[in-house]
């Protein structure tokens, strides 16, 4: 029974079952117009109620939108970030796919890493979850080097503790590199 139960805990450690999360966190983005000719900020909106709509997940938090330029510098154009969390009961690697295919819907094509897109998301942590991979990995492996994801993370979870290196949210933003990385016009 006790090995059992050890094994459990091994394999809810890792993500390899379904469990129940009060930090779920995801970042969204895009850079290029969607489907339709829907602009970046459109086509963040709609994802976030496609994700909002996922049965078994609650949408509990939601920053604002954040126009970033691009990582590393590029010709792209800028980037609409959010950060979104979540609570439910999610596999990390189902929830990663469900993304995924939200992505598709919303006319991602895979291409260049760090390309323009049409949207991106981005599971950045669930819970103190630590999943070394290898497919997905947790918590993201540069959410801590990135300005464009803390900062819009800070506004939904400044208190979640990067389960690697022990520091909150705050702290990470606070010494991050936030060139670039401004609100956008709400009018």
């Amino acid at each position: 029974m006790r090995e059992a139960r050890q094994e459990m805990e091994c394999f809810e450690r890792i993500g390899m079952v379904r469990r129940m999360s009060d930090s779920i966190l995801v970042s969204v983005g895009a850079n290029l117009p969607g489907p339709g000719g829907r602009s970046a900020l459109e086509s963040c909106e709609w994802a976030v109620a496609r994700v909002a709509a996922v049965p078994g997940l609650a949408l509990m938090a939601r920053s604002r939108w954040w126009r970033t330029a691009p990582v590393p510098p590029s010709g792209q154009p800028d980037y609409v970030n959010g950060a979104l969390r979540l609570q439910g009961e999610a596999d990390p690697a189902a929830l990663l796919a469900m993304l995924h295919a939200i992505e598709a819907e919303g006319g991602r094509v895979r291409g260049a890493v760090n390309g323009a897109r049409t949207l991106d998301l981005d599971l950045l942590g669930m819970d103190g979850l630590v999943r070394p991979g290898p497919g997905l990995v947790l918590p993201h492996p540069r959410l801590h080097e990135r300005g464009f994801v803390l900062a819009p993370l800070n506004e939904v979870a400044p208190g979640w503790v990067h389960p690697l290196l022990g520091l909150r949210v705050a702290e990470l933003a606070r010494r991050a590199d936030m060139t670039g990385v401004v609100l956008c016009d709400a009018t």
